[in-house]
C-alpha cells in the first residue's frame, strides 16, 4: 500500500472518528453513549496525529501537479 493511499485510509478515518463522537449528540443520548464520545475522539487523535507523519515527505502526485502548475518551484 503506498504512503498517499495509506494517507487517504487515515483521513476517512478521522473523519469517521469524528463523526462517532458526534454521534450521541444528534442522538440525544449523551450521558448513554459515552463510550462513543470517548472511542470516537481517541480515533480521531491518533487518526489525525498519524496523517501529520505520513504528510511528511509529501505525495509524488501532489508534487508532479505542483510543478505543472508552477513550473518554477522544485
Amino acid at each position: 500500500m503506498s504512503r498517499c493511499t495509506l494517507r487517504y485510509l487515515v483521513t476517512v478515518l478521522l473523519y469517521a472518528g469524528v463523526a462517532i463522537f458526534l454521534w450521541p449528540y444528534f442522538t440525544g443520548r449523551i450521558a448513554t453513549g459515552i463510550f462513543f464520545l470517548v472511542g470516537g475522539i481517541t480515533l480521531a487523535v491518533v487518526c489525525g496525529i498519524v496523517r501529520c507523519g505520513l504528510t511528511e515527505g509529501d505525495c509524488p502526485d501532489r508534487i508532479a501537479a505542483n510543478h505543472n502548475r508552477n513550473p518554477g518551484l522544485k
